[in-house]
């Protein structure tokens, strides 16, 4: 069985950890699976009241996808990689208990999607978050329909074009970071916050969660069908594998 995804609990309080620090936790297809299977699980055991996801190590939550998977993508692969992550935003978008991020370090690119599909997050002054797809040759569908959600057209333009990363304290400032602690209390706060979530009234948690889903639930639709069309294009292009290669080599220097 693989370790690179470990699970525990404290209390009531489940616990993903993301663990591929040598590869700054830079999740691969069967590490979805994994957490797809996990997610389901407790969202149905009565033992499990909150949930926490972080990453093993001090750099990264994750760095997202591991572009050595996705380097050979033609564009019917990459429409059938679309799905996948269909699955896998499905299974954190129906959750019917809390979910609180734990960011021991940097979140970009689908690691930034996931974080923001938590309910609460936790992360230090050393955190940075963003989308920087465009850089990998990568077009972005998901990202803009969550940060536009968020934080407005405007500003979901320039990340997406530019991909920067924002450090934590403009994550802090514009409401994506929730908490910002010493780089030692993260998950001691996200495990607080999360204990705390646990004891709330189950149905009433529930209810708030669907309604939240069912108020996102057009636009992700949405942002799903774009995202087979336009990463089909994308790949047939060549353009990914293109800029991944150039990235690699500079890797290698």
């Amino acid at each position: 069985m693989s370790n690179d995804v470990l699970f525990s609990n404290r209390g009531r309080v489940a616990i993903i950890t993301l663990n591929r620090p040598e590869r700054l936790n830079a999740w691969t297809t069967p590490m979805r699976e994994t957490i797809i299977e996990a997610l389901e699980r407790f969202n149905h055991d009565p033992e499990v009241a909150a949930i926490i996801m972080t990453g093993a190590g001090n750099r990264a939550f994750s760095a997202g996808q591991d572009l050595s998977e996705a380097h050979d993508f033609d564009g019917e692969r990459a429409v059938a990689w679309v799905k996948e992550w269909q699955r896998y935003y499905t299974a954190l978008r129906s959750l019917s208990k809390p979910l609180v991020m734990a960011l021991n370090g940097t979140a970009a690119g689908s690691a930034f999607q996931v974080a923001l599909l938590g309910d609460i997050r936790v992360g230090h002054a050393g955190v940075r978050m963003g989308q920087p797809e465009i850089n990998a040759g990568i077009a972005s569908t998901t990202g803009p329909w969550i940060m536009n959600a968020m934080l407005g057209m405007s500003r979901t333009i320039e990340l997406t074009l530019t991909g920067r990363l924002m450090d934590a304290e403009e994550c802090h400032r514009i409401g994506l970071i929730h908490h910002l602690v010493d780089e030692d209390k993260v998950f001691d706060k996200a495990l607080e916050i999360a204990t705390e979530l646990a004891a709330k009234p189950p149905v009433a948690m529930r209810l708030d969660k669907q309604r939240f889903r069912e108020m996102t639930e057009p636009g992700f639709i949405d942002c799903i069908e774009a995202g087979e069309r336009i990463q089909r294009e994308a790949y047939d292009s060549g353009e990914p594998a293109r800029m991944m290669e150039e990235f690699f080599r500079q890797r290698a220097k």
